[in-house]
């Protein structure tokens, strides 16, 4: 993520990055989630009082954007106008299923999804549906042959390096969508 921080400066746009405590101790099992759900509100409202004249989105990558979502559905994020999700764990490896997405069909702001399509933690068969039900609030942004980590093989004839530019550029354009007035 902090890549993808530095790629999103560049291109003008401030980002907050924070951790869940679990990971702060190191540890591999994640914090329950109301603790998770109390981190993401904390970091939002943080990024809220260092920069009120913003627009916010709020999102993670993996385990954070579920944990965001979530928080988002128990409660709205304050003055957050979208989410986003850097690879979105819709289901565990090998166990492909829709479960963990059932709350985003509670969610009522803008949704994207950055999504590798070798990524094994989100079948495309079963996200492509999903994402189409979930309406126009939702957008789906493939990156081709990224897996969960967004890594491609070098016989792509791309590197991460690129794959990240690619959708940097596409969640900028969608950002600035969100904060455009009305035409």
């Amino acid at each position: 993520m902090q890549s993808v921080a530095f790629g999103l400066a560049v291109r003008g746009i401030a980002t907050l990055r924070y951790q869940f405590p679990y990971m702060e101790r190191k540890s591999r099992r994640p914090d329950p989630p109301a603790l998770c759900h109390a981190t993401v509100r904390a970091a939002v409202v943080e990024a809220g009082r260092l920069a009120p004249e913003l627009p916010l989105v709020a999102g993670g990558r993996s385990f954070g954007g579920r944990m965001t979502s979530q928080a988002q559905v128990q409660s709205a994020l304050p003055h957050v106008r979208g989410l986003v999700f850097f690879a979105f764990p819709l289901h565990p490896a090998s166990q492909p299923g829709t479960d963990r997405a059932r709350h985003l069909f509670e969610i009522d702001i803008p949704m994207l999804f950055i999504q590798g399509t070798r990524d094994e933690l989100a079948a495309l068969d079963l996200l492509r549906p999903l994402v189409g039900q979930l309406g126009p609030r939702a957008t789906l942004h493939l990156v081709d042959g990224a897996d969960h980590s967004f890594h491609v093989r070098a016989r792509s004839g791309r590197n991460d390096a690129q794959v990240r530019e690619e959708f940097l550029d596409f969640l900028g354009e969608w950002l600035a969508s969100l904060v455009r007035p009305p035409s």
